[in-house]
């Protein structure tokens, strides 16, 4: 069988769970079937740290083209290339595409749905065009998680939920959890002004979805009660972020409130494993693999209560409801100085992220293209 696979997220400069879970899927697609052919379709030079590895069985497709790429040099390919099956895994499938290839694709979240006021204008109406195309042409849909295919059938009610395929994501739970340099953590906190186990972790994108303002205005609170509390913040600036920076930079505590922007994949084990706990009190995820990278880590959890993330986090997290700022400020302040709490949140988050598993998540997405 002959498989293309859309992998033009693998070029993009920021690493997100998006583009971990199809690199991930990458990794093992070939040797699970050494008798089929995928062919690697991207725009011109993969991120180094989201390149797929070379097995005998894969053909890179190098397909040159900035302006609606899906659209235009992506759907030429699948004619040129012709394949029997076509994985795109995000929810923008071409227009045209050939007779005779199958399209599997992966929706992994209905965000701008739920909340279209924090998405810009054109960005919404891309989507939601986009997502109309992929409804109407893969003949299978895979979801990242139970609350995604409900949002999915409340959102298209005519799609019959047999298309529909729940696949969850794994981790690396060895890599966030593999012992690491004090040397190097002592030199990168230091630029920081930090210590193991003095700040409260928040990793992900910065956009009003991830619920960032109320997470402030909820540390602030909690500092009143612990004044060693300090808030840090991985991630990188994305839509409708100026208002989030500027409440940041107003706070009576912008002191404690550590940015630290984009930072290498590799050194995001020792931000979760240092931290005091993990708090991600967002109000929408399609699944939430941040969740799964604290549970390696052995970091404890602090979630909201909304959407995917009691699907994924079980009774591993502490939850709070992610609309009430004074929930998130007690939680806050109880996982601060729980420790009883915090090892038992730890050492439930250790078995329940063998639940999830890149291998399995690879051989059911497989299967599901190879149908």
């Amino acid at each position: 069988m002959k498989i293309a696979v859309q992998a033009a997220d693998l070029d993009a400069s920021r690493v997100d769970g998006t583009r971990v879970y199809l690199l991930e899927l990458l990794k093992r697609f070939g040797t699970l079937a050494p008798d089929d052919r995928f062919l690697i379709c991207h725009r011109d030079a993969f991120n180094i740290e989201l390149t797929p590895p070379s097995l005998p069985n894969y053909e890179v497709h190098a397909l040159p083209g900035d302006h609606m790429w899906m659209q235009t040099a992506f759907a030429r390919g699948l004619f040129d290339l012709h394949p029997d099956r076509a994985f795109i895994p995000l929810q923008a499938v071409p227009v045209a595409t050939p007779d005779g290839t199958r399209i599997i694709a992966t929706v992994h979240d209905l965000a701008f749905r739920h909340f279209p006021k924090t998405f810009p204008v054109a960005s919404r109406a891309k989507l939601n065009l986009l997502l109309g195309v992929t409804v109407r042409k893969a003949s299978r849909i895979i979801v990242v998680s139970e609350s995604t295919k409900l949002d999915l059938i409340r959102f298209f009610p005519d799609l019959p939920s047999s298309r529909i395929r729940v696949i969850h994501h794994g981790v690396n739970a060895e890599f966030f959890s593999a012992k690491q340099s004090e040397t190097a953590r002592d030199a990168l906190f230091a630029h920081y002004g930090l210590v193991p186990q003095s700040y409260v972790l928040y990793v992900g994108a910065i956009q009003p979805r991830k619920n960032l303002v109320r997470l402030v205005s909820a540390f602030e609170a909690a500092k009143l009660h612990h004044p060693d509390m300090k808030l840090v913040i991985v991630g990188e600036k994305a839509w409708l972020s100026d208002a989030i920076i500027d409440r940041m930079n107003r706070s009576p505590f912008s002191d404690d409130i550590i940015r630290t922007g984009k930072v290498p994949f590799h050194e995001l084990p020792i931000w979760y494993q240092n931290a005091r706990f993990f708090a991600f009190p967002s109000l929408y995820e399609g699944f939430g693999l941040p969740v799964l990278e604290a549970f390696a880590a052995g970091t404890p959890a602090l979630l909201g209560s909304a959407s995917s993330l009691p699907e994924v986090g079980g009774d591993a997290a502490l939850y709070v409801d992610p609309h009430i700022e004074s929930d998130i400020a007690l939680k806050l302040s109880l996982l601060w100085g729980d420790a009883a709490l915090r090892d038992d949140l730890r050492a439930k988050g250790l078995e329940r992220v063998k639940l999830f598993s890149w291998d399995r998540c690879a051989e059911e997405t497989l299967a599901c293209i190879r149908e």
